[in-house]
């Protein structure tokens, strides 16, 4: 709640967890150094950067050294994708349901020569590991496919990809930016090679976010510079972000298993009540494992270019998918690759 609005919006961004801000404020203050400079304000500024890399590498089950500071999810997509296949050279699999930064470094790299495969999911936005098992007969320089879907909150069998890939040796990417704060997420118990998050999906600041990337495997940096990220990603660091980035995480992880029931049980108690007072309304990703705090439900009769704004009017703020695309008068490619049906799409998404 903000004011006088009903903030439902929480799978675009999240507010800034208090702990964040506080450990934020004296790096926007007097512990201003460049973390790359070597006198004493600079090691001040490194030693905060590298302690953020280890609680945040502690908190999915990775080596600090494995961990890479981005601007956010959408870089670390694009650094996964298309800095692996340029890397690499071999082809390039997603699944149908990707975030448009992974659909879009995938365009790229197939303008710069690679054979991109799109894997289709079912009704429920629920990828087929037959699929994939498929496409792993051609060789592949990635395959992406998303922990948990952004616009209907699916879960995806990522456990059984990283198996299939890892049998096939071919490097599998997740976007875990939905899914990191929510749900479980360990590079340990799903081992996949690289890993994308976000800080402000988790009560993070906005502009950072980290790449998980196993030892050894390659990557192309898409920016260059001073060399920092062990050469993966030129530009100073962004402590304040990193740090508030890991105290952010480590709030939403000591919180998670509480708020998953709590987000759960409230999300299937407005479902219900949608579903008993709108004629012809249904849930998108019904039946399949999804998000605790998301909830898309599409109905007829109403564009959702018509039906959003009247609900802001009355100060209640949902969106019709992602946030990345809230002026697209397209159907969500979501929707499509699932054959879901209706005039509007809405998504709830609680915190």
């Amino acid at each position: 709640m903000n004011g006088d609005t009903l903030y439902l919006d929480h799978a675009a961004t999240t507010p800034l967890r208090p702990e964040a801000r506080e450990a934020m404020a004296p790096f926007l203050d007097d512990r201003f150094g460049n973390p790359s400079s070597a006198h004493g304000t600079g090691r001040t500024a490194r030693l905060a950067l590298e302690e953020a890399r280890e609680r945040i590498a502690a908190l999915l089950g990775a080596d600090p050294v494995e961990i890479l500071f981005t601007a956010g999810g959408t870089e670390a997509d694009n650094l996964a994708v298309l800095g692996r296949w340029r890397a690499d050279g071999g082809g390039v699999a997603l699944s149908a349901v990707e975030h448009s930064a992974v659909r879009r470094s995938a365009a790229r790299a197939g303008v710069e020569g690679a054979q991109v495969t799109t894997l289709a999911v079912d009704e429920r936005g629920r990828l087929d590991p037959a699929a994939l098992e498929e496409a792993l007969h051609e060789p592949l320089s990635v395959v992406s496919v998303m922990w948990a879907n952004n616009e209907v909150g699916t879960i995806q069998p990522v456990e059984r990809v990283a198996e299939l890939c890892r049998d096939r040796g071919v490097v599998f990417h997740t976007d875990a930016v939905q899914a990191v704060g929510h749900v479980p997420v360990s590079v340990r118990d799903v081992p996949c090679d690289l890993l994308a998050l976000s800080a402000h999906k988790f009560g993070g600041p906005r502009g950072v976010g980290a790449l998980y990337v196993r030892n050894g495997v390659a990557l192309e940096p898409l920016i260059y510079g001073g060399g920092q990220e062990r050469g993966f990603r030129g530009g100073t660091s962004n402590v304040a972000g990193a740090v508030g980035m890991a105290a952010a995480l480590e709030r939403a992880a000591g919180d998670r298993a509480r708020e998953a029931d709590r987000l759960g049980r409230l999300r299937d108690r407005l479902e219900a009540r949608i579903l008993d007072a709108v004629d012809g309304a249904t849930v998108n990703g019904a039946g399949a494992d999804r998000l605790p705090h998301v909830l898309s439900v599409s109905l007829r009769g109403i564009p959702s270019d018509v039906l959003l704004p009247a609900l802001d009017l009355e100060g209640v703020a949902v969106s019709s998918g992602s946030a990345c695309h809230s002026g697209a008068t397209s159907p969500s490619h979501v929707l499509v690759a699932m054959g879901a049906e209706g005039d509007a799409t809405i998504r709830f998404s609680l915190g």
